[in-house]
Order: C-alpha cells, then structure tokens, then sequence
C-alpha cells in the first residue's frame, strides 16, 4: 500500500496488525489462524539467495524454543510457491536443516504492501528484511528492518519477544539485552509523593526514576 507520494505506508506499532489471507507452503494462513498464540511474521528478499538461506536456517534451529514461549513462525516472500518448495528442500538437502513453518507466496506483494515491506530505496519487487511480532490479540507489538546485504539476529528476535511477554505479565520494562532472570526496570513514578517514597519500597534503587527488581520464579 504507498500513499499519494508512493511511500510505503508503514504499519504502527501497538495498533492491529493489518489482517491478510495467503498462500503459503502450508496450504491457506490468515492472520486470524494465530489468535491465542504470538506470531513472528518475518519477510525476506528472495528465496536461493545466501543470507535468506542463513536466517531460514536459524529460524528453524530455533524453532522449537518460539514454541515453547507459544509462538509461531511465518516466513514471507515474493516468489511462489514452488520456487519456496525447491528452496526449503534444497536447505535440507544442503545443509541438513528442514523448515517446517510455513512461508507466504507474495505474487501479488500485497502482504508485502501492507506492512510497509517494499522499500522503493531498495527494490520495487522485493521485500528487505522485516520482521514484525505480533501478539495474541492481533496487535502489532515490534517491527524491525534490515538491508538486504545484511542477515538478521534470530537469537535476538527470541529474546524481544521473551521481553515482550514478561512486560505484559508483570507490567515492567526490560533494560538493555536483557535476559530472562535478569533483573526488570519497574516503571517510574508519577508523582512527587510516591518519586518521595520509592527509596524505601524495598527496590533495587538509583534514583527515584531508576529501580530494579527480580522477578520471582
């Protein structure tokens, strides 16, 4: 989708995800198949290409850990389906990895349009490296672009959506890089009385804006 100067009309973080219909490697998705469960939809330039190949690869590698924080993997690009079916068994058959999540045939880029995946600044045709977390409800919770010279961190995408979970469980925020057991920031406060007061609520505390705490297990 672009607007009246042809760009892309991006999708905004904490509103619905734009809601699609496809055809994938798994037979027909739409974005109502994954309510109840979080949805790493990730899109890439174009399939038999190396740095595509490597974070396919890491994805399935990965697979199961997505899982077991009930969430689900859906590859995209603008190829068909055959050529998505020759690719994956060619991972396979070349690097002894085998995807089993489904991966979108974008023909028409209609996904692609509408979730801001065209960059005129990089091809008209193909999608750069996007990948956008999307959460049980249906909301766009984080979007992240790559170039297309350079591979995405898998490992990190795990580690966003992992942080995205505790912040909505327990209602802190996640400092930088940080890891599950790894202290959380409880979020500041929002008058001069409890700023007075957070010294002695029993916090990890720096100033009366900066505290930490441990979850419990």
């Amino acid at each position: 989708m672009y607007n009246e100067t042809s760009q892309p009309v991006m999708p905004q973080i904490n509103r619905p995800a734009p809601a699609f219909t496809a055809k994938t490697t798994h037979g027909e998705k739409s974005l109502t198949d994954y309510l109840g469960k979080w949805l790493v939809l990730f899109a890439h330039p174009s399939d038999f290409t190396p740095v595509c190949t490597t974070e396919y690869s890491a994805f399935a590698n990965y697979e199961e850990q997505f899982k077991e924080v009930n969430t689900e993997l859906l590859g995209l690009s603008i190829d068909s389906i055959h050529s998505h079916i020759a690719w994956t068994r060619s991972i396979k058959d070349n690097f002894g990895v085998e995807i089993t999540f489904p991966i979108i045939a974008d023909l028409n880029m209609k996904v692609a349009n509408a979730y801001g995946m065209i960059q005129p600044g990089a091809s008209d045709t193909a999608a750069v490296r996007a990948t956008f977390v999307i959460d049980p409800e249906g909301v766009l919770r984080a979007m992240l672009y790559y170039p297309m010279t350079n591979g995405r961190s898998v490992e990190e995408v795990l580690r966003l959506v992992k942080s995205l979970q505790t912040s909505d469980e327990h209602g802190v925020a996640t400092p930088e890089a940080w890891l599950p057991g790894q202290p959380v920031i409880v979020p500041p406060p929002h008058t001069s009385q409890d700023a007075e007061a957070r010294q002695s609520e029993g916090y990890e505390y720096t100033d009366w804006y900066f505290c930490k705490k441990t979850l419990e297990c």
